[in-house]
């Protein structure tokens, strides 16, 4: 089969097609020149959490059951994405550990030779079910942790989440603290008048537990779209209340990582923030997404889709024999890759569908 430069598929126009023809052969680079190394596979929409800046209570549709790919189905996909170039598959939902087969799927992803090696398998969790899987994770070859927690006080986390969970969040950070993977990374979204006031908290528990704490301005990807600029948090506010605890000194050689990230007190520990609304990263971004749902996205604020099961499931299709034609619609997807998400421009329009529908 001959890889042809074709979108099939796409749900919606790119606001700005990119000129020329899609590449056929090479690296996953696009017309900026950004070499795309992570995707991030979303596994399921569904959550055991309702935060309130990202879904509602009550009242979510939720995919179809059908419509979520099979574990053959990202395999494929991700046997695909690594021969292009990609090195870094991230694990994402909704909640990932809310899949019944989770194991098994990172156990076959991590068993995929990239260009230099295996692959290697990340997650990000909000950690609930953790404690109890994270043996099992780690024997199926995940190599790297992220963990959601945007407070430690129990009655705020039970406000925020709309679940009295926190206990098991901590008992799931406990045991990643005491395994081997590192680093370990928490992430908490800053929100005025939620939870700034324990930023220099959260940093210190961080730091005792061994993880990197890295906040996150919060961004227009709720389901209800109700994001108001005037209660995010900005990446100068949360340096300057970290700063009133501790020396801060930036940490060099960033690259195309989201986080920028600063040493605390001249180290060991450091500090993150990523600030894609103030101080976007989008000119080194390398990442590419997978909803669970089959769409690829080539940016997290993308109004715009190229769906692969219509690769994937068409009559006839056989597993091996569309490997080109899933590997020319990545290509087309980073060719159409816009150079930044323009959220500070007036004619920005929110993604219709909110962050655990697109995955992490």
């Amino acid at each position: 089969m001959t890889a042809v430069p074709v979108v099939i598929g796409m749900r919606a126009p790119a606001a700005a097609p990119a000129a020329g023809a899609v590449p056929t052969s090479g690296a996953l680079v696009d017309t900026h020149g950004r070499v795309h190394r992570d995707l991030r596979i979303s596994l399921t929409d569904r959550c055991s959490l309702r935060c309130t800046y990202c879904m509602p209570e009550q009242g979510n549709e939720w995919l179809a059951r059908s419509s979520i790919l099979s574990t053959d189905e990202i395999v494929e996909v991700a046997e695909v994405a690594a021969s292009l170039g990609i090195r870094t598959f991230r694990l994402t939902g909704g909640e990932p550990l809310l899949r019944a087969d989770i194991i098994n799927v990172v156990r076959r992803i991590a068993r995929i030779q990239g260009e230099d090696g295996p692959v290697e398998v990340a997650m990000t969790t909000n950690g609930i079910s953790l404690a109890k899987e994270l043996p099992d994770l780690i024997e199926a070859g995940l190599t790297r942790l992220n963990i959601s927690i945007d407070t430690i006080n129990r009655q705020r986390f039970a406000d925020l989440t709309r679940r009295d969970r926190l206990e098991d969040v901590f008992e799931g950070i406990a045991a990643a603290a005491a395994s081997e993977l590192r680093p370990l990374k928490l992430n908490a979204v800053a929100m005025r008048g939620v939870n700034d006031d324990e930023l220099v908290d959260l940093t210190a528990f961080a730091m005792e537990v061994g993880a990197q704490l890295r906040f996150i301005e919060q961004m227009p990807l709720d389901a209800g779209h109700t994001w108001d600029r005037t209660t995010m948090v900005t990446r100068e506010e949360i340096l300057a209340s970290l700063s009133e605890r501790w020396d801060l000194e930036p940490v060099p050689g960033r690259g195309g990582a989201p986080a920028e990230k600063w040493r605390i007190d001249g180290g060991p520990h450091e500090v993150g923030v990523i600030a894609s609304v103030t101080a976007p990263f989008c000119g080194a971004c390398d990442r590419l997404r997978l909803t669970a749902d089959g769409q690829l996205r080539n940016c997290l604020f993308s109004n715009a889709e190229y769906d692969l099961t219509k690769v994937m499931r068409a009559d006839g299709a056989v597993p091996g024999e569309r490997d080109d034609v899933i590997a020319a619609m990545l290509r087309s997807c980073v060719h159409g890759k816009l150079p930044g998400h323009a959220i500070d421009d007036p004619s920005f329009l929110q993604p219709s569908r909110g962050m655990n529908a697109i995955g992490g």
